[in-house]
């Protein structure tokens, strides 16, 4: 019966020692870990720095400066404020003169990005001040507005005139000095006056000025009123198409006939204006992601049909003498990104920008993939190979000994065996690498029986 009940204990006892297996693994997760560890922080940081510096976020507000009050230009920029506050960038709109004075805004490091008028500056300044065009979004027709009184047809008959040009700040005045030089007539031949819109157009009203030129698109409330107040009459460039063979910066445009009001015949005639255009121009840091959404609400509002162009001939990438900036000619030419049809702005630019940490992962892990095996291969192997230096240490010792000697110290040596095979006994490798372990526990048996050989051979090692 005792016999029975031992062989139950020593059969459980031996199913529990082999079930221990389960509580080995076939890799060792703190050598993986260690050995990847320089590897993982390193790509981690590659990643950080794709991210953040390599292709940054897009701001979240970006300044945008726009013109006069109730120009065309303020009024464009409330819709591209309201535009792109559907994604959330908060765009901040910034009053100025104009043309001349959003260029020196840009330069200045002021504005992000701003309306500038066809003719404000040539491709080289524009070079050099770092700007890039995002397209021409309207023509802006030069509108001469005078006194009912004043009969004359040619610009030549504005001398001796009171005529308001604008502050210099909106490049209407350089506009049509320029104007003017090719008719033959000097700026000094007129009485000319810098007042804003607003207040010119009151003097115009109060008859202390005789004409006043605007350089805008017609839905500028001033535009608009101007059109329809008697006693004021709107100038016929007759001769619009030698203008723009001159000055080919400009285009010939068409008031249509009953355009502002058919039912009461407003204007009673066609009407030939020259025309720059207003172009959308940026400082050529502004980040790629929102030249792509200032281009897609440049659509959105001057997409459609208006007094002087049909629908979709703007925005476009022609009638600009600054270069058109290349993520901009791309959405021209290709559509919005492919990600941006589908998914919201900033959803799929997150996926955009992703890319550019996959392409900085691969160029470190491929390499680095290379590394980290040979590396965990080592940390695993060096538990079992540091035992060999203690056993090679024995032998040393033992070989060192005079053979006289060697009764006295073969004890010492056999106990430090047992120490070094119960250290070893606790060693826990992989079970891929357990025959390392085993292997190391084998020679320490040979060092053992070579020791306990000498003695009975008469004190020499067995070859």
């Amino acid at each position: 019966m005792r016999a029975l009940k031992a062989g139950d204990k020593a059969r459980q006892a031996s199913r529990r020692a082999v079930s221990r297996i389960r509580n080995f693994s076939f890799v060792s997760l703190r050598d993986l870990l260690v050995a990847s560890g320089p590897t993982i922080i390193l790509v981690t940081a590659a990643i950080v720095a794709a991210y953040l510096l390599v292709d940054p976020a897009p701001p979240r507000q970006v300044r945008l400066a726009t013109g006069q009050e109730n120009s065309a230009y303020e009024a464009f920029g409330a819709q591209y404020a309201k535009a792109l506050q559907k994604d959330e960038i908060r765009v901040t709109l910034l009053p100025t003169f104009g043309s001349q004075d959003n260029l020196e805004r840009l330069r200045r490091g002021e504005a992000d990005i701003a309306f500038v008028q066809s003719g404000s500056t040539a491709e080289a300044q524009a070079n050099k001040l770092g700007l890039e065009s995002l397209g021409s979004l309207f023509t802006e027709p030069v509108w001469l507005f005078l006194r009912e009184g004043v009969k004359t047809s040619s610009l030549t008959g504005l001398r001796g005139l009171r005529i308001n040009l604008g502050p210099e700040g909106t490049g209407v005045p350089n506009l049509f000095r320029q104007v003017l030089a090719v008719n033959g007539v000097e700026p000094d031949e007129l009485t000319i006056s810098a007042l804003g819109n607003t207040p010119a157009t009151v003097e115009l009203l109060a008859g202390r000025i005789d004409g006043l030129v605007f350089s805008s698109a017609p839905e500028a409330p001033l535009i608009q009123m101007l059109l329809q107040t008697p006693g004021i009459r709107l100038f016929n460039f007759s001769q619009a198409e030698a203008y723009t063979r001159r000055l080919p910066f400009l285009t010939h445009v068409t008031l249509p006939r009953g355009i502002v009001d058919l039912g009461r015949d407003i204007p009673a005639q066609d009407y030939h204006l020259i025309a720059p255009t207003a172009t959308l121009v940026a400082r050529e840091d502004l980040h790629p992601a929102l030249i792509d959404l200032f281009v897609k609400a440049a659509g959105e509002i001057h997409g459609g049909a208006g007094w002087f162009q049909q629908q979709g001939q703007f925005p476009s990438p022609k009638f600009t003498e600054i270069p058109v900036a290349d993520e901009a000619a791309k959405y021209y030419r290709d559509g919005p990104p492919f990600l941006q049809r589908y998914m919201r702005f900033w959803l799929a630019n997150l996926f955009e920008r992703l890319w550019v940490v996959v392409v900085a992962l691969a160029a470190l892990v491929i390499p680095l993939s290379k590394i980290v095996p040979p590396l965990y291969v080592w940390r695993v192997r060096s538990r079992v190979y540091r035992w060999y230096g203690e056993l090679r240490a024995v032998e040393q010792a033992w070989e060192a000994v005079l053979e006289d000697q060697r009764e006295i110290v073969r004890n010492d040596l056999l106990k430090r065996l047992d120490e070094i095979e119960e250290q070893v006994n606790h060693v826990s490798v992989p079970l891929a690498y357990a025959d390392g372990l085993y292997g190391l526990r084998g020679h320490i048996n040979i060092v053992r029986q070579r020791l306990q050989a000498t003695s009975m051979a008469g004190g020499s090692l067995p070859e």
